[in-house]
């Protein structure tokens, strides 16, 4: 039997290196689910990172956990499922904050529960009132977290740049935190592309979308038929 406390830390190594692939969210996933009988440890895990790590890594725990809820729905192991859905405010108020801090989180949230309801795994009406809750959030421009630091006052006062670096109790992201967000965000956006225009393997669905967008045949299709049939055959005998 493996040992819990190290199940437990390398499990938060995890989701502390996670990024916006979806082979990490989907290795921390397995790990998770290789050691179910530690569920709620494990869970325990999720929500304290959550309240420990930056704005970035909140976003990509917040991935993850669709990823995780999706594995274990698929699994049959509805006790990941069960306690997300008793935390997801908990989780909420960890991503995106209701002081400001994670509004650049607030899309994040809302595309993750989307994907979550979609999957059944949390009812419409429970959306619908988170989403009451994240409109508030979303101000980035006010924000003084998120507002422009005055260079000229930094450049007065260089001994107080770590109080420019936090306005109001709210830490701001430095220039490397919102350099990989930006990153990870665009690696987002082009995986978000290649499925829109992704054909399944199975099924007829292209044939199905194109037979739709093609008219139905008509008398001037016939005559443009018979058209190049004769001239199809002018061309064998003048061969």
């Amino acid at each position: 039997m493996a040992d819990p406390f190290e199940v437990r830390m390398r499990f938060t190594s995890q989701l502390q290196h996670l990024n916006a692939s979806v082979n990490s969210s989907q290795k921390a996933a397995h790990y998770a689910l290789k050691y179910r009988d530690m569920d709620e440890d494990l869970h325990s895990c999720i929500l304290e990172q959550l309240e420990r790590n930056s704005m970035n890594n909140r976003a990509n725990i917040m991935y993850f956990i669709e990823h995780l809820c999706d594995m274990a729905q698929r699994e049959n192991h509805l006790n990941f499922v069960r306690m997300m859905q008793k935390d997801i405010l908990m989780v909420v108020d960890a991503v995106a904050p209701s002081d400001g801090s994670g509004a650049a989180n607030v899309k994040v949230v809302r595309r993750v529960l989307q994907g979550l309801q979609q999957k059944s795994i949390l009812q419409a009406n429970t959306v619908t009132e988170i989403e009451d809750c994240l409109k508030e959030r979303d101000t980035v421009a006010e924000h003084p977290a998120l507002s422009p630091i005055d260079a000229n006052a930094q450049r007065e006062h260089p001994s107080n740049q770590t109080t420019f670096a936090k306005t109001n109790g709210v830490t701001r992201p430095d220039k490397r935190q919102i350099e990989q967000r930006i990153e990870e965000d665009r690696e987002r956006h082009k995986r978000l592309r290649e499925s829109i225009w992704a054909i399944g393997a199975e099924g007829d669905e292209e044939f199905e979308r194109l037979w739709d967008e093609v008219s139905d045949i008509g008398e001037d299709d016939y005559i443009a038929a018979e058209e190049d049939a004769m001239e199809r055959r002018q061309a064998i005998e003048v061969d």
